[in-house]
């Protein structure tokens, strides 16, 4: 351990004190660890506090760990936070628990320095830096929420807490779901930050281990022992016959392929119960170390017990079958035997394979069906961290038993011996059978975890001899290997024995630890005679003196002893040739001698039973000097000499020696050196000599010697350079230091010869060999102080060949070498700089105070400058040719500005930096930009990167600056590759720094934010650079802009949009890019994305996305996962465990492996599209990826909401530079928001937001200027409002409500909005599906359209209002609140109320279209009812209201109803021409509108108000010209022309007639008046015809049953043309209703015009009646007891326009269907429609009802008075003098004919028949019988006057006819006077 310096000397010349006074002086101040901090200093000295939350500075910590005191160690781990070094003191790990190697106080190393430097270089703790390779906390894992992103039809929301209340019935872990904010500051954001959920497993080791020359920590400590660590136990060992005597054993690891062993013995003994005492080695566990599993690797088992006594009990009795136990005799033998026998022999061995082999195992006893560590479970497919239980299986198939990771073994087949053997003879297969033992050891074996390494790691040296030293193996083993049982690690305790690793000495590896033994192994003597022989073993200095005690120096083999004088063999009995398996460890003295050397003596012992233990006789002698055998790997044999004489190893002396057997070789024995401190190469302990001589000065000055020596290093063998690599590389640094120029240029070029066979003959070809790297990270320690640091001398040599290479000079090929290796001379001196730091620093101050960077002295920091500035030359000398060495030069000095930052004054660090950029200025070349972006992103990566100072004192952090620069500058660069890069760089930044448990505070993100604040304004100056970029890029880069914006304060955000408008307008561009970019697209929507193979950027098959919107690294995470199969049990903190498995292991049924096919399958054939390989991924990883997506989108559109509420409000107070007519950075923020997918989350947050900015800026945004954002913004709302989801709808309410509150407080009324609401309605209508097709194939009302009108009527709801406002977040007067400067709320509930009603209309109108579907074209009355209601749903809307009006004129022209059609025309008219006389734009006026509101009654008022507020894009009053308005009159003409209703035409023309007069369009006019002369002529010719005139047949119609829905039990009169006769309206509507019947209705007609009781109706049945109505004239006297004659009332010309209607149904009163005259009575039905014929549509609905009733009498009388008129009628009607009298004539004979004819007398007689004869006339009042015969009589003197007038009026033809008709009237005369008696007077 390095000397430390006394803390407590204030004077420069500070003494040293050793480890255990210093230790002991920071004990007595109870101080666990030293740490000092110190901030960074200006260029004047001044101390100033660099970081903005707290002084967090450079820290050195000294630390000694050790197991006593772990507190020590975890306060160091807490603060190597601190910037700057943080040097931690790590103790070696012993190579094994026996061999602790004493220190070397007892002798004298002072003529030997290369000694004392070995000794420094293995017991000196490791110095570590634990800040080299960056120290990183990050808050956690970040828990991510379910994003709810509902479509219309969906409520995921719903569903979730459903399943969440049935998890929640089933187990009470409520708790899980909560999100844990890991750490993380809970600020008041809207949502989480949008970052982690870009880069959810972001890895900072992963990141960085990306970098280009990354370096990398190979392990948290270099280790000796390899990866895999096993310890075996012996529980128990027990026989059959019982355990009556002590039995020792040895365990060993042992390659029975090779037939090797792999390690030194572990000892153990059983004693039975009665000699058991409480140190008995039964409870050790010996350690064993191995490379990697291997089926050849067993554990060798040994067990010896007490020699046999002759004549006594046999080790026969434990394996023979009859009597299986020991007698009491026996038993009673055996113990004395053994309590007096010291001496043991071989008893029995057992092979045990460790892991299981596919092959079959070897025989002879070695055989087992199962092995304790199968490959299963051991070997390269081992899932990392399980510790699942291991299936045992005994030796002889019996099942064991195990807890954790450990298996007991039975070991049932010991295998008896019968004579000695060695260890090789074992699997001879010559050798003697061995019987069975009948007995069982078992033991307990259990893999560890290596001691104080991070990972179980298998060097490389290892690996190397792996085909010396076991099965082959691939590299994925080993490292699979490095990670097993990575969370178990067990402390290796007081009664663990490690054991040496035997292969140490031959792995290609430095040695780490200090060992310095041999390891003795007798193997036979053949001697003549039979003897019972062992041997015993010592170590002599010399052999001057043969009385002289031995050296203690044998271990021994009793656990925990001391060392000892001499060790033993076990007793070979009765053999002549005896053979041995001992093992005999020599502990060797650090100088040796050649007169060192090992003594054998040879004894023979009886074995018979005496009074005492048998002493031993001395056979002979056998010395072997340790100098010239000590290295030999061979056998060796050696004569055994009978006596010892002084000088015995002396040639002298040996001529004096007797042997036995004639001087024969007859003991062979092998011999095994184990040594860190004895190298075996020649010329390496031939340099140390040189070495020794320089350093004590006993050679020449010049070291000619040490120069050779050095020189001669070039040619060691790599393996024992490699293991003295590090005193070596000790040594030569000390010659740099301190030696002659020289020696220092020789060791340099030594040294790069070394480093350079080292890097090369690494197994892995990394940059950076893992043995340089562990000497550099822990070895070196600038020899503690004790010579003058490395770094100048070091800086200076390197520094002069560089200037010599840069001056032109040959420096030979080692420059090159040089240059590969710089990384490992940077990394010494900035390691020498801090460790001289420390040691000069902390002293000096109290504790508690900072310590400053140090100051590099001017001379030593030229020189720096200047090496620094050669190397960079080479770099941008070599990228230009594109040399690959260059970039990894490049990134070495890259990690030593690293490095240096932390250990020297930063602004010196800065003037390296600026002269890099200096050299790399501007755009570079690809190659040489690439390495400027290396060196930024290693540079940036500085743990104290966000606190560094700026270059001046007045700047604020220098690297950044020039990060943000550098960056931007590589976005404009034509290579795509580094755009990329450049992205990624920042991204990765931003991460680090926000995910840092440091800088969690939210002083601590500002600073940070307003750090990377100047690229935003970078970005918005240069806008094409960023348009330039790709997606990807895109993306990155917009991540970061929103990260920064969003720990931004609000004054530098002010700030920002202070400078002008269109800055300001593409600040807001960019977050609508975000917005897009980021927009969550449901899988159905992004099947087609990327799935052309043609698609502009197309991957590589490398490199598959399955995200577009997450992270690059997201593509490489799911790669990897992919190919990991999910664990069915258990999961880690993050949610999933992955096993890893060896590729050729796969099994092709695994399900991971059939989505990998597919998603090669589908990568070949659509271009790894996005979608494809979605689909292959595992459904646990599909689910982690949308999770991740959702977080995104949904953190991000909440960010920007964030953003414009904060933009808003600044607006409010006018400080920032916008557009305040039209705002339209807040209008296209909120448009782009309501077009996309967005989460309940964000819908959540919006509205109070939403509400928020229309209180500020509802003027601005209401205003005209902002038509098309409000229209868009109604359009969502209402879209919204068709949710599924109750959150999302009912904001959407509120939403509808803020904007009509806006509205009031505006423009205090509705209409405009009301129009822009039916617009928005109008176009919903198209993009969302209204009906929904129920089982039976109709149609019905979707849940779309319901939820739609629960939206519209919940708007004017007044009792749900203040609820409604209380879910949104808003006060509950948010509606009411009465404005500033007002004196009452605006708010009215009856206006909205109204405009709710108003668009339930239009909703209503349209969902009934939309219900007829194919009805259209049958029902074609239905259809134009439905386009009728449409254009008065949209009637505020002029354009709507028009286009489904025309719609309804074209279906009316289909029909060929062309009044119907006339009408429509009229309407559309109508429309143009109030809007035209509103706003005083036309040639009409207010009379002119009456007027045409006479031809048709829907030319309204309410609409002309409505036309100037629908001024709305694509719609309004823009389109209502007088042009348009005189075409649809023309049509209505031509349209009532073809209906025959010419007087509607004259008043139409009227109305055209003033536009051409007013444009003085005489040919116009012309023709006006031509048609109007052509329309009057008409009108004549319709009055004069004999035939009166119909336009068109009336009937009413009933509908009954339940399939006529709507219709049901309502009556219409329907319009047809006047040919349409009953039978055929009869027929049509049959056709018509019959198809809506289905197999349980039927249709009926009722042939009756009875009153209907719809009681009385059959189920299932529907009903029709029909009846032919008559229309009634305004002047008509319904009570009138006559038949009615329609032609005797259409005497005038005027309008046809009919709204009453009557028919007349006879009855009986006696329920008889018919009856005689005196029976029948007489029902009048007038029924009153819903406006007048002709109307827009064929029928209009009965409104009103009334019937009279007549009695048979009034019947009578009123049949015979209509006979009377119709007579006088044609008598009295004028006729013009000159006119034909011919149409007269037959008129009035027809009327006589029907009158008095005599086939037709019945009539009036049968009048009198029926009233006047009998009966019935006594039942008639006398004023019915007056009126009744005055009736008669007046009828028959118009008879006779009318006979008179046909006389006149007859020719000689009608002569015939005029008889008959006199004859006729006397027959009736006669007939009546037999009634009425007075006639004949009357007549």
């Amino acid at each position: 351990m390095a000397p430390f310096l006394d803390p407590a000397c204030s004077s420069p010349e500070f003494s040293l004190l050793d480890p255990a006074r210093f230790l002991a002086r920071i004990n007595a101040c109870d101080l666990h660890a030293i740490v000092f901090r110190f901030p960074i200093t200006d260029t004047a000295g001044q101390s100033t506090n660099q970081r903005f939350t707290s002084n967090l500075p450079f820290c050195q910590l000294w630390c000694r760990e050790s197991q006593d005191n772990q507190q020590l160690s975890d306060v160091a781990s807490n603060l190597s936070e601190s910037m700057g070094h943080c040097f931690r003191r790590k103790p070696r790990q012993p190579v094994a628990g026996n061999l602790n190697i004493g220190s070397p106080l007892d002798e004298n190393l002072e003529h030997s320095p290369h000694l004392s430097e070995l000794f420094q270089c293995y017991k000196t703790d490791w110095i570590k830096d634990e800040n080299k390779y960056g120290h990183y906390e990050n808050v956690g894992s970040i828990s991510f929420q379910n994003q709810i992103f509902e479509g219309p039809d969906t409520d995921i929301e719903t569903e979730i807490h459903l399943a969440n209340a049935r998890q929640d019935k089933i187990e009470d872990n409520s708790d899980d779901d909560v999100p844990s904010t890991s750490g993380r500051q809970i600020t008041e954001h809207y949502g989480e930050s949008p970052l982690p959920a870009y880069e959810p497993v972001f890895d900072w080791e992963n990141e960085r281990s990306m970098i280009f020359g990354q370096r990398l920590p190979e392990s948290n400590m270099p280790h000796s022992s390899s990866g895999l660590k096993i310890s075996v136990k012996v529980l128990s060992l027990s026989f059959q016959a019982g355990l009556v005597e002590p039995f020792y054993g040895t365990i060993s690891l042992y390659n029975k392929d090779k037939r090797e062993k792999l390690s030194e013995d572990f000892i153990f003994r059983v004693l039975p119960s009665d000699m058991q005492d409480a140190s008995c080695s039964s409870e050790s566990r010996g350690i064993f170390y191995l490379d990697a599993p291997s089926s050849s690797i067993c554990l060798l088992i040994q067990l010896e017990k007490c020699a046999t006594e002759e004549g006594g009990v046999t080790s026969s009795v434990y394996s023979r079958k009859e009597p299986v136990h020991l007698t009491e005799r026996e038993k009673q033998k055996l113990q004395v035997w053994s309590r007096m026998m010291p001496y043991r022999e071989s008893f029995s061995w057992a092979i045990i394979p460790l892991f299981e082999s596919n092959i079959g195992v070897a025989s002879g006893g070695s055989a087992s069906p199962s092995s304790p560590l199968a490959h299963s479970l051991s070997g390269a497919n081992l899932q990392e961290g399980v510790s699942e239980p291991i299936t045992k299986v005994t030796l002889d198939g019996q099942m064991g038993h195990s807890s954790g990771n450990s298996v007991v073994v039975e070991v049932s087949n010991l295998n008896k011996v019968k004579e000695c053997y060695s260890e090789d003879s074992l699997q001879d297969p010559k050798r003697k059978v061995h019987k069975p033992v009948k007995g069982m050891l078992r033991l307990e074996v259990e893999k560890l975890q290596a001691s104080n390494t991070e990972y179980d790691n298998a060097s490389d040296g290892s690996l190397t001899n792996e085909h010396d030293h076991g099965d082959q193996l691939t590299a994925s083993a080993v490292s699979e290997w490095r990670n097993i049982h990575s969370d178990r690690h067990v402390d290796v305790t007081t009664n663990d024995v490690q054991t040496f690793d035997s292969r140490t000495m031959i792995r290609n590896e430095p040695f780490l630890q200090l060992f310095h033994c041999l390891y003795v192994y007798p193997l036979t003597v053949s001697l003549s005679r039979k003897r019972n022989l062992f041997i015993r073993t010592e170590l002599r200095k010399d052999d001057a003196d043969i009385r002289k005690q031995p050296l203690e120096a044998m271990y021994s083999r009793e656990p925990g002893a001391s060392l000892q004088k001499w060790a033993h063999t076990q007793v070979a009995p009765g053999s002549r040739m005896a053979c041995y398996h001992d093992e005999l460890k020599v502990s060797l003295p650090y100088m040796w001698t050649p007169h060192h050397h090992l003594l054998f003596t040879f004894f023979h012992v009886d074995l018979q039973t005496k009074l005492e233990a048998p002493k031993p006789v001395i056979i002979g002698y056998a010395a072997l000097p340790l100098s010239t055998h000590a290295q030999l790997r061979s056998d060796i044999s050696l004569p055994i000499m009978k006596e010892l004489v002084p000088h015995y190893l002396q040639d002298s002396g040996k001529e004096r020696l007797d042997y036995l057997e004639d001087g024969k070789n007859v003991f062979r024995l092998r011999l095994r050196l184990c040594s860190s401190l004895y190298p075996a190469s020649e010329r390496i302990r031939d340099f140390f000599l040189e070495y020794d001589r320089h350093t004590l000065r006993t050679s020449a000055p010049w070291g000619s010697e040490l120069l050779e020596a050095i020189n001669s290093l070039k040619n060691v063998d790599s393996t024992a350079l490699l293991q003295f690599l590090h005193p070596i590389l000790n040594m030569l640094l000390h010659l740099i230091g301190n030696g002659g120029e020289t020696l220092q240029v020789a060791a340099f070029r030594a040294m790069v010869n070394i480093l350079t066979r080292v890097q090369q003959d690494s197994v892995d070809e990394t940059e950076r060999n893992i043995f340089l790297v562990n000497y550099v990270d822990y070895a070196f320690d600038d020899f503690g102080g004790r010579q003058t640091p490395v770094y100048p001398g070091l800086s200076t040599v390197w520094g002069s060949l560089a200037r010599s290479k840069a001056k032109g000079y040959r420096v030979g090929p080692v420059y090159d070498d040089v240059l590969s290796m710089a990384w490992f001379f940077l990394e010494l001196i900035v390691k020498s700089m801090a460790l001289e730091q420390t040691r000069l620093m902390y002293h000096n101050l109290p504790l508690g105070e900072d310590i400053p960077p140090m100051q590099l002295k001017e001379g030593v920091y030229r020189c720096i400058l200047q090496l620094y500035d050669c190397v960079l030359t080479e770099v941008h000398e070599r990228c230009k040719r594109g040399l690959g060495l260059a970039k990894r030069l490049n990134s070495s000095l890259a990690f030593f500005c690293y490095d240096l930052l932390s250990t020297i004054e930063p602004r010196q660090v800065f003037e390296l930096v600026s002269l890099y950029l200096d050299k790399f200025s501007g755009v570079c070349q690809s190659v040489l930009h690439d390495c400027k972006l290396t060196f930024l992103q290693i540079i940036c990566d500085h743990d104290l990167f966000v606190e560094m100072p700026g270059r001046d004192p007045s700047d604020r952090n220098y690297l950044s600056s020039v990060l943000i620069q550098e960056l931007f500058l590589t976005w404009d660069h034509d290579d795509l590759s580094l755009r990329a890069k450049a992205a990624r760089i920042l991204v990765v930044l931003l991460c680090k720094h926000d995910f840092d448990s440091r800088y969690q505070k939210p002083e601590d993100k500002l600073y940070i934010a307003q750090l990377y604040f100047p690229l935003v304004g970078q970005i918005l100056d240069e806008m094409p650079v960023f348009y330039n970029l790709s997606a990807v890029e895109k993306r990155e880069v917009l991540i970061v802009v929103l990260q920064i914006l969003r720990n931004l304060d609000d004054a530098s955000l002010v700030k920002a949009w202070q400078q002008n408008i269109a800055r300001t307008r593409l600040f807001f561009k960019l977050l609508e890019d975000c917005l897009i970019l980021f927009e969550h697209k449901k899988s159905a929507d992004s099947m087609l994305i990327g799935s052309s193979s043609r698609s502009p950027i197309v991957d590589t098959p490398m490199s598959p996305k399955y995200s577009d919107r997450l992270s690059p690294a997201i593509n490489q995470y799911l790669s990897e996962a992919s190919r990991q199969e999910v664990r069915p049990q258990g999961a880690s903190e993050n949610g999933y465990l992955w096993q890893r498995v060896n590729s050729h292991l796969n099994s092709p049924t695994q399900p991971f492996s059939l989505r990998e096919a597919l998603a090669q399958a589908q990568s070949s054939r659509i271009g790894a599209s996005s979608q494809g390989l979605r689909e292959s991924l595992h459904p646990v990883l599909r689910q982690k990826l949308e999770l991740w997506e959702e977080n995104l989108s949904a953190a991000i559109s909440l960010q920007i909401l964030e953003i414009t509420e904060k933009f808003s409000k600044a607006a409010a107070s006018h400080d920032i530079a916008t557009d305040y007519g039209k705002l339209d950075c807040i209008t296209s923020i909120f448009t782009s928001i309501f077009a996309r997918s967005q989460s309940l989350e964000f819908w959540k947050s919006l509205f109070p937001v939403f509400n928020g900015v229309f209180q500020l800026h509802g003027s601005t945004l209401m205003a005209r200027e902002n038509d098309r954002f409000l229209k868009q913004i109604a359009f969502h709302l209402l879209r919204l409002a068709v949710f599924r989801n109750e959150n999302i709808r009912k904001r959407a309410v509120i939403g509808l409500q803020i904007l009509v509150k806006s509205s009031f407080s505006h423009y205090t009324k509705t209409a405009r909005l009301r129009a822009m609401l039916t617009i928005t309605l109008s176009e919903l209508m198209s993009d969302v599906q209204v009906t929904q097709m129920k089982s039976d194939g109709t149609l019905e009302e979707s849940g779309e359209a319901r939820r739609l009108r629960k939206s519209l009527e919940e708007m004017a709801d007044e009792s749900k209002s203040q609820n409604l406002l209380k879910e949104s977040g808003l006060p509950e007067t948010s509606l009411v609140d009465i404005p500033e400067g007002s004196p009452e709320s605006p708010w009215s509930w009856s206006e909205v109320k109204f405009l709710s009603n108003s668009l339930l209309l239009a909703l209503d109108a349209s969902l009934e279209h939309a219900l007829l579907g194919s009805l259209m074209n049958t029902d074609r009355y239905a259809a134009a009812e439905s386009f009728y209601k449409l254009a008065r749903a949209f009637a505020p809307v002029p354009d709507l209201h028009i286009m489904w009006l025309l719609h309804l004129c074209d279906a009316h022209q289909e029909m060929q109803s062309w009044a119907e059609a006339a009408q429509c025309a009229v309407a559309v008219a109508g429309v143009v021409m109030q809007a035209l006389v509103s706003r005083n734009d036309g040639v009409w006026s207010n009379n002119h509108v009456t007027a045409l509101r006479k031809i048709c009654p829907m030319v309204s008022t309410e609409i002309t108000s409505e036309t100037s507020a629908a001024e709305v894009e694509g719609y309004g009053a823009s389109k209502l010209t007088v042009d348009s308005a005189v075409k649809y009159l023309q049509l209505a003409n031509k349209l009532f022309s073809q209906a025959e209703l010419f007087h509607f035409c004259g008043s139409i023309l009227e109305l055209v007639i003033p536009v051409y007069k007013s444009r003085r369009s005489y040919g116009q006019l012309s023709k006006c008046h031509s048609m109007l002369t052509n329309i009057y002529e008409s009108i004549l010719e319709q009055e004069s015809s004999p035939i009166p005139f119909t336009d068109a047949t009336y009937y009413r119609v009933g509908f009954y049953g339940e399939k006529f829905g709507k219709l049901d039990k309502k009556e219409y009169v329907y319009r047809e043309p006047r040919d349409v006769r009953l039978g055929d309206i009869m027929e049509k509507l049959s056709h018509v209703y019959e198809l809506r019947m289905d197999g349980n209705h039927t249709l009926h007609i009722i042939p009756d015009s009875r009153q209907v009781k719809a009681d009385d109706l059959q189920p299932g049945v529907c009903y029709l009646q029909i009846t032919a109505v008559d229309p009634v004239m305004e002047d008509e006297d319904l009570g009138s007891r006559r038949e009615r004659i329609f032609s005797l009332s259409t005497g005038s010309v005027r309008a046809r326009v009919f709204d009453r209607f009557l028919f007349d149904t006879p009855f009986t009163k006696n329920g008889k269907t018919q009856g005689g005259l005196e029976d029948q009575w007489k029902r009048r039905t007038v029924v009153q429609t819903d406006g007048s014929f002709p109307a827009l549509v064929n029928r209009l609905l009965v409104t009103k009802s009334e019937s009279l009733e007549f009695s048979p009498v009034e019947n009578a009388i009123g049949m015979i008075e209509t006979r009377t008129a119709a007579l006088r009628n044609e008598l009295e009607e004028p006729h013009s003098s000159d006119g034909d009298p011919l149409p007269r004539l037959q008129s009035l004979q027809r009327i006589l004919q029907g009158s008095v004819a005599v086939q037709v007398n019945s009539g009036v007689l049968s009048v009198c028949t029926a009233f006047l004869s009998g009966e019935p006339a006594t039942r008639l009042r006398s004023q019915e019988l007056q009126q009744l015969i005055a009736a008669l009589l007046e009828f028959m003197a118009v008879c006779k006057r009318a006979i008179r007038v046909h006389f006149r009026l007859i020719g000689d033809e009608d002569q015939d006819f005029h008889t008959q008709l006199v004859n006729g009237f006397q027959s009736l005369t006669a007939e009546l006077s037999h009634y009425i008696p007075a006639i004949l007077s009357e007549l």
